[in-house]
């Protein structure tokens, strides 16, 4: 599985937004599907919230894609 890292600019990131930033897919709508599909994990367990807010120190799974959210600079 791979692993990245995703540095946080603000308090939070919508989910479909982190997917594709990461490149888990090429837009924020395929992202959605991804979603939509069950593909997509936080913390363990299968998020069904398009556009939950995703927050550092999550870990947000997507198939064989692995991101660590993490704080930006103060």
């Amino acid at each position: 599985m791979q692993t990245t890292t995703f540095t946080l600019e603000a308090d939070y990131v919508e989910l479909n937004q982190l997917l594709k930033l990461c490149g888990a897919c090429e837009s924020g709508g395929a992202g959605k599907m991804l979603v939509a599909e069950g593909r997509v994990s936080v913390d363990g367990k299968v998020e069904s919230r398009k556009t939950a807010k995703i927050r550092a120190g999550q870990i947000v799974n997507c198939d064989d894609l692995r991101i660590r959210v993490v704080a930006g600079p103060a």
